[in-house]
């Protein structure tokens, strides 16, 4: 064994669930949190954090054993994650491969920052993509634009 291999770190192969690769440096935790995974979840979940990319310098992975995602889910890791790529697991072997994308219309997946917006009233929020890079959005109530970090997830 090579003295470079020694010091590498082995995660263990998940059976079934998910792995979320290309997840920005730093972004692993908030995307756990906007998924709703904390200490009551069941499964196993790894996190890598600054693990070396050749496209991007450092980058961020999530193994999650016994999960799946929802189509809200996906929506989420778009919004954090936008260019995440999705690995669907079974029987120790990837039987999926797809990136995320981000659709132009949210609809119930985060709520408007706006206190008073009455989608907040209803719970039925519904924002439209006005720009990718960087992230903003526009209420369908309220019309107000909101940058990315005016959003609670």
């Amino acid at each position: 064994m090579k003295a470079k291999d020694k010091d590498m770190l082995k995660v263990k192969k998940i059976e079934n669930g998910i792995v979320i690769d290309h997840v920005p440096q730093g972004s692993a935790v908030k995307l756990l949190t906007v998924l709703g995974i904390d200490e009551d979840f069941k499964g196993t979940v790894s996190v890598l954090i600054n693990v070396p990319s050749a496209s991007t310098g450092l980058k961020d992975v999530i193994k999650i054993e016994g999960r799946s995602l929802t189509k809200s889910d996906l929506e989420k890791v778009a919004l954090v994650a936008p260019y995440a790529t999705i690995n669907v697991i079974r029987d120790y072997t990837v039987i999926e491969k797809y990136k995320v994308k981000l659709p132009e219309v949210l609809e119930g997946v985060i709520h408007c920052p706006n206190p008073n917006c009455i989608s907040n009233k209803e719970g039925n929020p519904k924002l439209h993509i006005k720009e990718r890079n960087p992230l903003k959005l526009q209420c369908n109530f309220c019309e107000k634009v909101y940058a990315e970090k005016e959003f609670k997830f």
